[in-house]
């Protein structure tokens, strides 16, 4: 397999919207004012580009709408678990685990730009679905500039792309082809340098900041959690 980028993975961001305030959720916070942009027509010139692109797998992902009814998810677990009698041995649920507890990171959506595409609910494309919260990255829009040129020539996308950008100890570390740096995301936001070596890898200079979120993790929490919720007064949009 070529190693150049190519994208075989799109996560289409259908909407923003959602009554749940999950803590763990990568949408953003003030969700409220972020415009589910994108008609189904736009959604569907969005998927053809994909394909065109080489794109074999659709993720469908967003928020959550509509509050389901106790039927609703009753109907909901039953067709989940028919469809995992029915795939049985041709597809694979996988659990994510962190990897706080690791000596090196994880390969964050395989390598920056190289095989996953996210088009936000407003036709933003990007990255990860984390990557808006790492400032200076100007975003293209699909209703502007096609999928094939922002995939090959949108500045973000080419920001961590590769092994250029790399600093120490990552430049000269012979897992950079594997990991790929970790996490831009998670090292901007416990560092507040995107660049940087993600924290999490064993060689990072400031892997501190992990293994004191370890020894943190082994005593009472004290931290205040976030949730995603709409500010007071702002209504949905989209």
């Amino acid at each position: 397999m070529s190693d150049a980028p190519r994208p075989y993975t799109l996560v289409a961001e259908l909407t923003y919207r959602c009554p749940l305030r999950c803590v763990y959720c990568s949408n953003p916070l003030d969700w409220a004012r972020h415009a589910d942009g994108l008609a189904t027509a736009d959604w569907l010139r969005v998927f053809r580009e994909a394909e065109a692109l080489g794109v074999v797998q659709l993720n469908l992902t967003g928020g959550e709408p509509l509050l389901p009814t106790r039927e609703q998810l009753g109907r909901a677990r039953a067709v989940a678990r028919a469809a995992r009698q029915r795939l049985q041995g041709r597809m694979e649920v996988l659990f994510v685990t962190p990897d706080y507890y690791v000596e090196f990171p994880k390969a964050c959506m395989d390598g920056w730009g190289r095989r996953f595409l996210v088009v936000a609910p407003d036709g933003l494309v990007l990255p990860c679905h984390a990557a808006h919260t790492i400032p200076g990255l100007a975003f293209d829009n699909v209703k502007t500039r096609s999928l094939a040129d922002i995939w090959r020539g949108s500045s973000a996308f080419e920001a961590f792309r590769g092994e250029a950008w790399m600093s120490e100890p990552c430049r000269s570390c012979d897992r950079r082809g594997a990991d790929f740096g970790g996490c831009r995301c998670q090292a901007f936001h416990l560092t507040g340098d995107a660049a940087a070596t993600d924290p999490a890898c064993s060689l990072a200079p400031a892997h501190g900041l992990i293994e004191a979120a370890r020894r943190a993790a082994l005593g009472e929490a004290t931290a205040t959690l976030q949730y995603r919720t709409a500010k007071a007064g702002a209504g949905e949009r989209g």
